[in-house]
């Protein structure tokens, strides 16, 4: 293990590590839905249990300290993506047993854990493995390939398991080897990793003998992010400007794959994964690009209201779409790319509000706390959501996912961005 690594260059392994670190964050967030669906869980049971499933990285800023002060960044990716496979092969052992649910749940719920440390390493590796114009330079590179693993996920991945249901009739035995074949890639990618990760001088672990100052230093950092000027307008912003996207989310997949006489649309795993996965995420990274762009040329407070209008009237398709029922998949996969378009358009906005918010001497501390609060304002929305959709359900859903945007407009309304912040200075 003290071995030199291979010399590779960047390109030899950013791409791999962010499309690992990714990944079984779909898989938490996003495959868990579809599986349970698959699997025969009612609506309320899979948007309450899967949304618990973000707490670990609400929570995630509290135990970041301990990154830093036990180990090396290297030292801790590797041994997190093989214990990632570890547990993605738990959940492919666990589905065929009678109380497969709660079993399986509790691997998501390690793999949460995982997952959320592992991104707290990756990112803090990414710093100390590069200058800084390296970074800048890279930044596009680890963005990519972070959207390819949710195209990878929710497009191919959710499509083999289609496949796999359609020639074995066994959703079990497809969801076991699309699990198994994720366990296989993290093992691979863990591997190669081990090798190819370089060893930077700065990646040291702080003194334990400094654990008092080092744990009084981070209580000050927190402190010092509440009291920050007009702080409480910022966590509401952070909390409910996504209020309406983050009950929606929970029910897309069970929208699409549910039976037109229970108000779905009647699609399958592999329509789904072209539909949901491969048209709908390439939307939102192109609306994630234009988002940027418009930011960059008006600035954030230009462009903050657009943005807003853009990530919650675009769900008047999903109205639509459960008022309709349109059969045929291209007017569904237009429908998703018109929402995702506007909602990767408009959270881009919301990752500017947090840039903003972080700037100051603790920046990188005060972002992880933004993110936690990002976390939180998808959770709690999403846990009562399928509660809700099974007792009104989709028609009723999707129309109160309209008037739920009106918090959102109201927080928009209450921030106060600065005149040309993220605005590209002319040269």
């Amino acid at each position: 293990m003290s071995a030199a690594p291979i010399r590779v260059g960047p390109w030899g392994w950013i791409p791999s590590l962010y499309l690992l670190q990714g990944l079984p964050y779909m898989v938490v967030m996003s495959l868990s839905v579809t599986m349970y669906k698959n699997l025969g869980l009612s609506n309320t049971e899979n948007a309450l249990y899967t949304s618990w499933l973000y707490l670990p990285w609400v929570i995630k800023p509290l135990w970041s300290p301990l990154i830093e002060l036990l180990g090396t960044k290297r030292r801790w990716i590797w041994p997190l993506q093989f214990l990632v496979g570890a547990l993605l092969a738990g959940v492919a052992l666990t589905l065929p047993l009678p109380s497969f649910f709660q079993m399986s749940l509790v691997v998501l719920w390690l793999m949460a854990f995982a997952s959320a440390s592992h991104d707290i390493a990756a990112d803090g590796f990414y710093m100390l493995a590069l200058p800084t114009h390296q970074q800048a330079a890279f930044v596009g590179v680890r963005s990519a390939a972070y959207r390819a693993a949710n195209i990878l996920g929710q497009g191919g991945l959710v499509y083999l398991s289609g496949v796999w249901i359609k020639h074995s009739g066994n959703p079990v035995e497809a969801w076991q080897g699309v699990m198994a074949l994720l366990a296989v890639m993290f093992g691979l990618g863990a591997t190669w990793h081990l090798m190819a990760l370089p060893i930077p001088t700065a990646d040291r672990p702080a003194s334990i003998r400094n654990w008092r100052v080092f744990a009084r230093d981070s209580v000050d950092v927190f402190i010092a992010f509440f009291r920050k000027p007009g702080v409480g307008v910022v966590l509401a912003f952070l909390l409910l400007y996504r209020f309406p996207e983050a009950q929606l989310l929970r029910l897309v997949s069970p929208f699409l794959l549910d039976p037109i006489d229970r108000g779905g649309l009647g699609l399958d795993n592999q329509q789904v994964g072209i539909a949901y996965g491969w048209v709908g995420i390439s939307a939102l990274t192109l609306g994630g690009i234009v988002g940027g762009w418009l930011i960059s040329r008006h600035g954030l407070r230009r462009a903050l209201w657009p943005m807003a209008f853009a990530i919650n009237l675009p769900n008047v398709v999903y109205v639509l779409l459960a008022w309709l029922q349109p059969p045929g998949m291209w007017w569904v996969s237009a429908a998703l790319a018109v929402e995702q378009f506007g909602y990767g358009l408009g959270f881009t906005a919301y990752l500017m509000v947090m840039i903003w918010a972080a700037d100051g001497p603790h920046k990188t501390a005060h972002y992880a706390l933004c993110t936690g609060f990002m976390a939180m304002g998808m959770m709690v929305p999403g846990m009562w959501s399928g509660w809700l959709q099974d007792l009104i359900g989709y028609l009723a859903f999707f129309a109160w996912v309209l008037v739920a945007t009106v918090p959102s407009f109201l927080v928009t309304a209450l921030v106060r961005v600065p005149e040309g912040f993220g605005k590209k200075e002319a040269a």
